[in-house]
């Protein structure tokens, strides 16, 4: 048991990176909605990723790792995650923070209930209830009525099902793709996108010197934060990262208090606190699986 602190205490570290990077992301983008819409965002996030992403393949010569085999599950992946991006970041200019981050959450949820359609997995009686948590967690969060429901909380949960579609094609292609190859493509495929959609009016604004700095953490911080959470999981169970993860919400919410004085929704923290324990229950239930074989 204590040769297991080490490893854990190393996680809360990427995990604290993770939830830096995650919260300085949204703030971020916020910053400069003022100024670029939603597909500008993305093509400066993805051209920022794109410079990271080939300086850090140059620098460890892993430029072999990047291959064209799974193309067509490339493409589709990042046309999804382009899409959840963007209803992401324009969730956060339009909805309390703490609100986006817990219908993000949901995610996790949507894998359970999209997975048997598109990998053939069964839905046991441990991921059905945790499937229901989470949608009884959505209702909470967002009080369905005509009164609490606005554009704002229908993309923030929109971008949950796409980034959930992306969750289960990343696992599809990380049976034959190595990390670098994914994160090449991501960028590379999502520069092209941003682009397309940025640039259809033919009218693209530039950076200024406000924004540059944003769009350059964005960028950065869209990377690190998957980077942490990755190495998190490769040295500690999920079910140790995601009571980390789950802490995401606090944090956003006092920040979102004291730069944006967004009021402490308690019903908020009611619902994701629902949403989290639909995902812990099924996490415990998958790392149980082995022992009972």
């Amino acid at each position: 048991m204590d040769q297991d602190k080490p490893q854990v205490a190393k996680a809360a570290l990427w995990m604290t990176g993770a939830i830096a990077s995650f919260s300085a992301m949204a703030v971020a983008g916020r910053e400069v909605s003022y100024a670029h819409d939603t597909f500008e965002i993305m093509m400066y996030r993805s051209l920022v990723g794109v410079i990271v992403v080939c300086v850090v393949l140059t620098l460890t010569k892993s430029w072999a790792q990047v291959t064209r085999r799974s193309m067509g599950t490339q493409v589709v992946r990042n046309a999804l995650h382009f899409a959840g991006q963007n209803l992401w970041l324009f969730a956060v200019t339009a909805i309390p923070l703490a609100q986006v981050f817990a219908l993000e959450f949901t995610s996790p949820l949507w894998v359970i209930v999209l997975s048997p359609l598109l990998l053939g997995e069964r839905i046991t009686s441990v991921r059905a209830v945790a499937a229901l948590m989470g949608f009884v967690g959505i209702l909470i969060v967002a009080r369905p009525s005509p009164d609490t429901m606005n554009i704002g909380i229908a993309t923030a949960a929109s971008a949950a099902i796409f980034f959930a579609l992306t969750i289960i094609l990343t696992k599809r292609l990380t049976k034959t793709e190595a990390i670098g190859c994914i994160l090449f493509w991501l960028t590379f495929i999502q520069l092209f996108f941003g682009l397309a959609a940025a640039g259809y009016d033919g009218d693209i604004a530039l950076p200024s010197l406000h924004t540059a700095p944003w769009l350059v953490l964005i960028g950065c911080a869209g990377l690190l934060a998957h980077f942490s959470l990755t190495n998190a999981l490769a040295i500690a169970p999920a079910s140790v990262v995601v009571p980390f993860d789950f802490t995401r919400l606090p944090v956003i919410a006092i920040i979102g208090m004291v730069f944006y004085a967004e009021p402490l929704d308690l019903w908020v923290l009611v619902g994701a606190v629902v949403i989290f324990a639909g995902n812990y229950i099924n996490i415990r239930g998958e790392t149980r699986k082995p022992q009972l074989a």
